[in-house]
């Protein structure tokens, strides 16, 4: 058995290209080395990465034997915890998995149509007129706002402007890649430095959580309450026990974390595309007065195709596996590129070009789209997550006319995990239209 091949440079010439142009390095290689190729970074195992959707496919398949790669635990854990559905695998995940998951589909999620518009109507309602802001920071802070409410069920009063307060410098101090590195640092050396105001920043955090689950456990309505957290503590395993209070907390900080800068990013990223083509610009703008949802979830869809959040998933093979006519043995790990499986022009005629109308058949191409990764692994939240995306694409463009204040594309920069968008979008309220009538409380997806 051997692995694709791959660059021949030292460990770390290889690493540091990585965190500094890890999409450069992705082409560079694929250009070289095709479908499969090896990148061998400091203190890891070599990474096998793929772009070929059949491989990705047998990958998912087994997803309930293979394990994750060691580096997604040295990163999230500290942060997320231990019992993160995230990190949890085999049959662990999968009853964590099912108890979460009703919580992000149907009644459930459509309920959260009025509170994701109120919200956004409420953002923009603050943005400047004729002066650049960035969009991404301001997505950011709509986001936060969503998950406080709906996930965690707090909006009002001491403790919430509190959580709030810290949660903003969570996600902050989260989000610098220099964070990262030197979390997987003093991982070997112990926690010092910015590590350790990261880790007081969690106690923190942790009492103000431990207060509001405390509060919440002994409320008379909380079976009757439509936020996540309520969900989770009302939520019974098969055998009838629940989830403590600290999984639960566990498990809002893997929902902050990963629901948070995703989607606004996304957002971010959307807009940037749209300035760029007027018009689909026009024809979404016709799909929001005439309540075209199938469009505006086209549009989603494409932008999460150019440009995805996460730039790779992976899995740790726990039997020999054979990927596209490689032999690859137990213990390998082998990363989907998400990026590079969306710009395949077998897949995708003219695959650079932002074209929502690919999505519009309402199939999308199986192994060819994963932004949200796949398997018994994909995201839980990826339907809310489109979801708020498509009622907070419709408020913004029913309420103002944006222009990007930008003479090109943003270029896709590293945030932590994610790849955002370098200068966040910079754009300008060009005029503002009447406000749109809120959604129904109980409105289709």
């Amino acid at each position: 058995m051997s692995l694709p091949p791959g660059p021949r440079a030292p460990r770390p010439i290889q690493t540091a290209r990585w965190v500094r142009r890890p999409l450069e390095l992705f082409e560079q290689c694929e250009r070289r080395y095709g479908d499969f190729f090896t990148l061998r970074m400091a203190g890891f195992n070599p990474m096998v990465f793929t772009s070929d959707p059949e491989a990705i496919r047998v990958l998912f398949a087994a997803d309930r034997d293979n394990r994750l790669p060691a580096g997604r635990t040295f990163v999230l854990e500290p942060i997320m915890g231990s019992r993160s559905v995230l990190l949890q695998e085999g049959e662990e995940h999968l009853r964590r998995r099912k108890l979460m998951l009703p919580a992000f589909h149907g009644e459930r999620m459509r309920a959260y149509e009025t509170l994701i518009a109120t919200i956004a109507d409420g953002e923009v309602a603050s943005w400047p007129e004729d002066r650049e802001f960035a969009l991404h920071p301001r997505f950011q802070a709509l986001t936060l706002e969503v998950i406080l409410a709906a996930v965690f069920g707090v909006v009002e009063g001491e403790r919430a402007d509190r959580l709030r307060g810290h949660l903003r410098r969570l996600l902050e101090m989260t989000g610098s890649p220099s964070m990262m590195a030197l979390g997987l640092f003093t991982r070997r050396i112990g926690r010092v430095g910015p590590m350790r105001r990261l880790d007081d920043l969690t106690v923190r955090i942790d009492d103000l959580l431990a207060q509001e689950l405390a509060e919440r456990r002994a409320a008379a309505d909380l079976v009757e309450r439509e936020d996540i957290l309520s969900m989770l503590i009302a939520a019974r395993f098969d055998d009838g026990t629940g989830m403590d209070d600290g999984e639960i907390r566990d498990q809002l900080m893997t929902l902050l974390l990963a629901g948070h800068e995703t989607t606004a990013t996304a957002l971010a990223w959307t807009f940037d595309l749209l300035f760029r083509a007027p018009e689909t610009m026009e024809r979404v703008r016709r799909a929001v007065d005439e309540g075209d949802r199938d469009y505006l979830d086209a549009v989603g869809q494409e932008a999460l195709r150019l440009r995805p959040v996460i730039p790779m998933i992976g899995r740790t093979l726990t039997k020999g596996a054979r990927l596209g006519g490689w032999d690859l043995p137990p213990g390998t790990d082998v990363f989907p590129a998400i990026y590079l499986v969306h710009r395949r022009g077998d897949v995708y005629p003219e695959p650079l070009e932002f074209r929502p109308e690919r999505f519009l058949d309402g199939e999308t191409p199986g192994f060819a789209w994963i932004p949200f990764g796949g398997g018994t692994r994909r995201c839980l939240g990826a339907a809310f997550a489109q979801f708020e995306m498509r009622v907070v694409l419709s408020r913004v463009l029913a309420a103002v006319e944006l222009e990007s204040t930008a003479s090109a594309p943003e270029k896709m920069v590293r945030r932590n995990v994610t790849l955002s968008p370098k200068r966040g979008t910079p754009a300008r309220v060009l005029s503002r239209r009447a406000a749109p009538a809120p959604p129904p409380v109980a409105a289709g997806a």
